[in-house]
């Protein structure tokens, strides 16, 4: 249920695009039901919609046409209908506000300009407001209930008859009282809900354990903060006042469950985490780092990891984070005894581009690497490290260290991969390996490798229950 609901979160994208269309359907339509009211009152269709437009707001009638009501000139009303009254102007309002929100929503900016994103994305509070407003004018009208009743059949055809005779009195007509706030109060309640909560987590008091600078700008921040619990792959957002008291950035948490504080490593990657690394790199050996508000954890598809028998992890440069945290977790589980652990084998790769971006996360794997073989399971975990970008020295440099027994780039015994995966032979592998079993494979990293990973999944499942079957989790940067 859970990964089908991490599945599922994209659905927001959809929805988004989806209120986009519907959105350019209703402005269109008003603009051609302008013409048509314009038309209509200018006698251009026939005798009945004159007459419907011919009507005007009187101690009896009430009218039907808008325009009717405006009293200016003809081939003025189509725009100061559309721009001046409530429905007109709320209309404009949202309809800009929801350009907005789309176009600084696309991958180039949230990607090049997050702040930009990140605050046009708020003008939806003033999109939902106006869009509670845009009934209050009463434009959409229907016909009320007259005494006698007015004959529609004998009527439609004698507009001249029209409140002189029994059968024909004179059409009521009034606009609808505004439902929208209706449908839009509990989402908005639910919101407010969530930011008052949000709020009181960001006032909660946050420490920081430890502060380290790793290798290719990678900032770890070890925190501790008052009944905090957390999962595995699991990611929470922070805010330094600092640097912008409206702005929230998402981390996952390279740390486990069974630690007594959680950390994130986060990379440079734009101008909130270049300030924030400065302002770490500044500050004197030991002090605290500044105020940090800290909301999460929240949960992603990779705390399944340990509902499978088989995992396939693959992480992408910092997308490895995640399983910093499952593999630490594993860790501490089978120095427990942890009976409750169902896993059994666990693949696990890691691309990188440069050398430098393995060392921070290389300290764990010999610590997993001894302690898995102390415990004669060796064979447990099978990992391997695929550097994708190097430069002639570097190849000579491993050329001439290649019979030692440990890597020249990590340390470990397991060699470093040049190049990029051929998963083929990767998922062929798992699959001769695990005849059985249910393969959970998990991936953080970039949507390409994300759909090269899911069709393989797909190919090298069986179709027979009892043989491999993978399963697809994906979470992207």
């Amino acid at each position: 249920m859970r990964k089908q609901l991490d599945k599922n979160l994209s659905f927001h994208k959809l929805v988004a695009y989806t209120i986009a269309l519907m959105t350019a359907v209703h402005v269109i339509a008003h603009l051609l039901n302008l013409e048509w009211y314009n038309n209509s009152r200018l006698g251009v269709y026939d005798k009945l919609s004159t007459a419907l437009s011919d009507l005007a707001d009187t101690h009896n009638t009430t009218y039907l046409n808008p325009m009717r009501k405006m009293n200016l000139d003809p081939q003025q009303n189509p725009n100061y209908l559309a721009f001046t009254t409530i429905a007109g102007l709320t209309g404009v309002i949202i309809t800009l506000a929801l350009i907005i929100i789309i176009t600084s929503s696309m991958e180039v900016i949230r990607r090049s300009y997050f702040e930009v994103f990140w605050y046009t994305h708020h003008l939806f509070i003033v999109f939902f407001i106006g869009l509670v407003f845009h009934g209050a004018g009463r434009i959409v009208r229907s016909q009320q209930t007259t005494n006698p009743p007015h004959n529609y059949s004998l009527c439609k055809d004698r507009t001249d008859d029209w409140g002189r005779i029994p059968q024909c009195p004179m059409p009521q007509f009034a606009g609808g009282f505004p439902q929208t706030w209706m449908w839009v109060i509990a989402p908005m309640i639910l919101y407010l809900c969530e930011r008052v909560l949000r709020f009181i987590r960001y006032t909660q008091t946050v420490t920081y354990r430890r502060i380290v600078m790793r290798p290719s700008k990678v900032l770890e921040l070890q925190m501790v903060k008052n009944g905090f619990k957390m999962e595995v792959g699991q990611y929470v957002f922070l805010n330094c006042p600092a640097i912008s008291q409206l702005e929230w950035h998402p981390f996952t948490m390279t740390s486990a469950p069974e630690e007594d504080f959680f950390s994130v490593h986060i990379r440079s990657a734009g101008d909130w985490t270049d300030k924030l690394i400065e302002i770490m790199q500044q500050l004197p050996e030991g002090a605290q780092g500044p105020k940090m508000g800290v909301d999460g954890p929240f949960g992603t598809a990779s705390e399944d990891v340990f509902d499978y028998e088989v995992s396939m992890l693959v992480g992408a440069g910092i997308g490895v984070t995640p399983f910093a945290s499952i593999l630490k977790s594993i860790w501490y589980k089978f120095k427990d005894s942890n009976p409750k652990l169902r896993t059994k084998k666990i693949y696990f790769y890691w691309l990188c581009r440069e050398t430098y971006a393995f060392e921070w996360f290389a300290d764990l794997l010999q610590v997993l690497e001894k302690e898995m073989e102390e415990r004669g399971m060796g064979d447990f975990l099978t990992y391997k490290l695929y550097l994708t970008r190097w430069d002639q020295s570097h190849a000579d440099h491993v050329m001439v260290r290649f019979d030692q027994d440990k890597d020249a780039v990590t340390g470990l015994k397991q060699k470093t991969y040049y190049g990029r995966p051929d998963w083929g032979n990767e998922f062929e592998q798992v699959r001769q390996e695990n005849p059985t079993s249910v393969v959970g494979t998990f991936l953080c990293g970039p949507e390409a490798l994300a759909k090269v990973l899911a069709k393989k999944c797909a190919k090298y499942s069986d179709v027979d229950p009892r043989k491999t079957k993978f399963y697809f989790n994906k979470e992207n940067f």
